[in-house]
């Protein structure tokens, strides 16, 4: 049986293995170490990959946990303008149905309407992918890090303490 592995700032469980972003990164992976993000508090931290009870499918192995939802959304991007119904969101992108033809790598400007007589959150964001179930986004950096966004999300998800480090999360 593997060890579980636990946030050091929180404590919470549900801990997600990132993808290496440093040098310093990369070369932990020689001896087995690997960076992780816990999606509760978003703490990002190194640590042993060896016996962990960790997923091992793509899919159970994303670096940000999704979640579906039912959210109106425009975006626009050069001459193109368009307008949809975000599915599933997380903290790395999300995933929309619309009519409006976009291509992959396009850039665009996302507004999401979170909350009922909020404003809008705004994120800039790549098209990673385009697909009968719908067009994945990829948030740029600074939308990754935006505290509107991070508590909306962390308010839909629900309390991952006492839960398996088998989480699923959302990258899109």
């Amino acid at each position: 049986m593997g060890r579980i592995l636990n946030c050091p700032r929180c404590q919470k469980d549900g801990i997600l293995q990132s993808l290496p972003q440093s040098i310093r990164e990369h070369l932990a992976a020689c001896i087995f170490v690997a960076p992780f993000k816990c999606p509760s508090c978003s703490h990002r931290f190194l640590a042993s990959r060896l016996w962990l009870d960790h997923p091992t499918h793509p899919m159970d192995r994303r670096e940000h946990l999704r979640i579906p939802v039912r959210l109106y959304l425009s975006f626009s991007g050069g001459k193109v303008r368009g307008e949809g119904t975000v599915l599933d969101l997380s903290m790395g992108g999300c995933i929309i149905k619309s009519e409006t033809l976009v291509h992959t790598d396009d850039i665009f400007y996302l507004q999401l309407t979170l909350n009922e007589g909020d404003l809008p959150l705004e994120v800039a964001a790549m098209v990673r992918s385009v697909s009968p179930r719908g067009i994945a986004f990829k948030f740029l950096r600074a939308a990754q890090e935006d505290k509107r966004l991070l508590a909306f999300v962390q308010a839909q998800t629900p309390d991952q303490s006492g839960k398996s480090s088998r989480k699923v999360d959302a990258a899109a």
